[in-house]
């Protein structure tokens, strides 16, 4: 083996030579604004010398978490922060989750990237959740407390809505007053059962065409309390479709994270196009820079060109159960530098199998994204001896 390969095991333990073939690209701040309003969900950094029951969540590492939304602010990406990427509702408490909301705030203060902020009723216990009453004081304590600090709201989808509502009257009844309390325009947040099954049945039905009604319903009501939507279906179809349907001054922000590029370059034939907000853009963060620079060039084909090559690493990172695909999204954050270590809050770093990891740094190489070679081939081989493979 040269200094450039490693020995990769497959899923029966076997060892085979690999050498990086991929060339990592740049690392640079665009020299011009994007036209699409895009959002990175940012990760958090765990601070694996903190006592305590990690299953409880953890503590953070600070520096490093916010470094990493520098360096993400820094390529001209938003930042979403406390959504799921950042384990929100896996790990990351409500206290926590507006602490780094205050703390954020004020480190990126003075750059010009848009940063929202997640909204929920993760604060409760969905199993003491009697009424829908329950569910809005929830909401609106968040509310207050993100408005307060100066922040914009992402409103989440809410477990304990899930739990509680009875029929779509009652999603439109909560989201309503919910709405009328929002001092700025929100984005909505539309997650689907397979980022988090508590969410199955959300606007009151499991038939997605009723739920879309629902759900437009809700934005049709209160249309200047709304920026956007965002989908995490994972399907282009429903997503192109509700794009159609959307009010001119309503965004659609792209969760699809298995086919972002073509619905961020948008439909050539009706000009309609999605804004993204999007956990892959944590990972794959340089070529998400390069390629939105290329768009915003007028270069649509040369824009696909660079994010084709991460949408088989997005496959991998987001694939089933892909509720725990924050994992891989750290794994990215290891091997690059951005952060020490692979320990993650509520021990999420054992959420994968080896495989898994494998397929990872050889997409990763592939897609252009391990920026420093030699430093992702040491980590890679210290972290494959946690496993044995020597």
């Amino acid at each position: 083996m040269t200094n450039s390969s490693i020995l990769l095991p497959d899923a029966a333990g076997k060892l085979t030579p690999y050498a990086l073939r991929g060339t990592p690209l740049p690392v640079r701040a665009p020299t011009a604004p994007f036209n699409r309003v895009v959002f990175s969900a940012a990760h958090v950094v765990a601070d694996p010398f903190a006592e305590g029951d990690p299953s409880q969540g953890g503590a953070i590492d600070w520096d490093s978490t916010l470094a990493y939304r520098r360096h993400l602010a820094a390529l001209g990406l938003g930042i979403a922060e406390a959504m799921d990427t950042a384990q929100r509702g896996m790990g990351l408490s409500w206290a926590d989750s507006l602490l780094l909301i205050r703390r954020t705030r004020e480190e990126l203060a003075g750059t010009r990237v848009p940063i929202f902020n997640g909204c929920g009723t993760d604060h409760l216990d969905p199993a003491s959740v009697r009424t829908l009453d329950d569910v809005v004081r929830a909401y609106l304590e968040q509310v207050n407390a993100i408005q307060s600090a100066g922040g914009r709201l992402i409103l989440m989808a809410s477990r304990a809505l899930a739990r509680v509502a009875r029929t779509p009257e009652d999603y439109l009844s909560v989201y309503r007053r919910v709405l009328a309390e929002a001092q700025e325009p929100v984005v909505l947040h539309w997650l689907g059962e397979m980022f988090d099954p508590a969410l199955a049945g959300y606007w009151g039905t499991d038939d997605l065409d009723a739920a879309r009604d629902i759900a437009l319903q809700v934005i049709a009501e209160s249309t200047p309390k709304v920026d956007g939507i965002k989908i995490s279906l994972l399907d282009k179809a429903r997503e192109i479709d509700m794009r159609r349907r959307l009010p001119a001054a309503v965004r659609m922000y792209t969760g699809d994270d298995f086919n972002y590029p073509e619905l961020i370059a948008g439909d050539e034939q009706d000009g309609r196009y999605s804004h993204a907000l999007l956990g892959i853009f944590d990972a794959i963060a340089p070529a998400a820079s390069l390629a939105l620079g290329e768009l915003a060039a007028g270069r649509r084909e040369r824009f696909l060109e660079l994010l084709e090559p991460t949408v088989p690493l997005s496959r991998r990172i987001f694939g089933a159960p892909t509720r725990f695909y924050k994992t891989g999204v750290v794994f990215l954050a290891y091997l690059n530098g951005h952060q020490p270590h692979m320990v993650m809050l509520a021990g999420h770093q054992a959420m994968r199998s080896l495989p898994y990891f494998v397929d990872i740094f050889k997409l990763a190489d592939a897609a252009g994204l391990l920026a420093k070679p030699d430093l992702a081939l040491a980590r890679m081989r210290d972290f494959l001896a946690l496993y044995g493979v020597r």
